[in-house]
């Protein structure tokens, strides 16, 4: 582990290309969530601090506890000297080469030897990089970064890249209530697990309605509310006692569904659960209801994927503009949700058109799923899943789709748009 050492021994020299200064990932959406570590930054220009305030918000740094000032190395130097250095210090400095290595020589004199530290300059000098590493820099990173840049480095010096792959999470969430974001969630649950002999648990945070259980005919004793309250802090082995198994590849975290308490949570509430749940299978499949709160935001931002589903009106149009606008502030650095069109051809009932109902999201559907009552309802009510019931039937086939969309093996095909003939104008009435 480094730390700023001016008498740490001279390190092998890196290859002397100018691409070696500056880090240029820009997409960031694979990378693990940071640790539970302590960042403190110091910037001195605006931009970098309006840039540092944005990572703070990121979801991989959601366990991160980050401070950040503006000043400059020295500034840095005088607050440590009466208080312990942080897991990690990013500091920026405008200074050429001697002013920058005689302020970070006393910032070294109050430093933990354990403490990494970033420094974020304007020299694109391969001879003032290897003089860095040498003395114990974590990264020099040339300006301008980006978030992408800067979360990246942050994650090169705590993630440990021989660690064990943790698994991916994906929300389902319902523009309105009643367009099938629940149904959708449990089929592509049970398709992920049968398809590709892949674990996957399904974690119904419905607590008052949630219908996992019935859809899969199965009546757990414990699920979601006794990870959620519990009073000793969960770990795998608890959280492998609240699983209800559904199939051989798959595992419920049922909700209640029991209306004899309420349940106010709070917004940090599910975080420590999804960490648990990462560890536990390579897909946790979170159905989210149709509620806007605290927790639910903080949910969504944190997941890795999220899926919005809505059927073609006027009013699951709004709300999926503003669901995508929301997530898009809160989830930078990610690719937008999916969008799942649900119950279209419903007859007699006034449907916007696909292409027109997607365009202003600039996005293509992840799937269109047709309106087939009696397939859903039948379903449903015998406590099995669309591709048991009719494993030949085009839902069966749409949902096998999104199951190999959502596990990477295979890309969303392209559909062509029309404009959107005046929808837009009574969005903003």
């Amino acid at each position: 582990m480094m730390s700023i050492d001016y008498a740490q021994p001279e390190r092998d020299e890196i290859e002397p290309e100018a691409d070696a200064v500056v880090s240029g990932h820009e997409d960031v959406s694979s990378l693990r969530p940071l640790p539970r570590i302590s960042v403190h930054a110091f910037c001195e220009t605006p931009s970098l601090l309006e840039l540092m305030e944005n990572c703070a918000e990121d979801r991989r740094l959601l366990n991160v506890n980050m401070r950040i000032n503006q000043g400059s190395i020295l500034a840095a130097a005088s607050m440590f000297e009466t208080s312990p250095t942080p897991n990690l210090l990013v500091i920026e400095s405008s200074l050429d080469r001697s002013g920058l290595m005689d302020e970070l020589q006393k910032l070294a004199s109050v430093c933990d030897r354990d403490t990494h530290v970033v420094v974020i300059g304007n020299n694109n000098d391969i001879g003032l990089y290897r003089e860095l590493m040498r003395n114990g820099i974590a990264e020099y990173m040339v300006k301008p970064v980006s978030m992408a840049d800067v979360i990246d480095t942050m994650a090169s010096i705590f993630v440990d890249p021989e660690a064990e792959p943790v698994g991916k999470t994906v929300a389902f969430f319902g523009a309105k209530g009643g367009v099938g974001a629940s149904t959708l969630a449990h089929n592509c649950g049970w398709g992920i697990s049968n398809l590709f002999s892949s674990g996957v648990i399904l974690a119904d945070l419905d607590l008052a309605y949630g219908t996992a259980n019935l859809n899969f005919d199965c009546d757990p004793l414990q699920g979601m509310a006794e990870a959620l309250f519990s009073q000793t802090r969960i770990d795998d082995v608890y959280m492998d006692r609240l699983l209800e198994k559904c199939s051989e590849h798959m595992s419920l975290l049922a909700a209640p569904s029991m209306m004899d308490k309420t349940f106010d949570i709070d917004e940090d509430a599910f975080l420590p659960v999804i960490e648990i749940l990462q560890r536990s299978a390579p897909i946790t499949i979170f159905d989210v209801p149709h509620v806007w709160n605290a927790w639910t935001h903080k949910l969504l931002a944190a997941v890795d994927t999220v899926v919005v589903c809505a059927t073609p009106d006027l009013a699951n149009l709004r709300n999926a503009k503003n669901i995508f606008d929301v997530l898009g502030k809160a989830r930078p650095n990610d690719p937008i949700p999916h969008l799942i069109l649900n119950q279209v051809g419903m007859p007699k009932r006034p449907e916007i058109s696909v292409s027109d109902f997607c365009d202003p999201f600039d996005v293509d559907p992840l799937a269109v799923v047709p309106f087939d009552a009696a397939l859903f309802g039948n379903a449903a009510n015998s406590g099995r899943m669309i591709s048991e019931m009719e494993p030949k039937s085009p839902t069966a086939e749409t949902i096998s789709q999104i199951s190999h969309i959502l596990t990477g093996r295979t890309e969303v095909k392209k559909q062509k748009t029309s404009p959107l003939a005046g929808l837009l104008s009574k969005l903003g009435k």
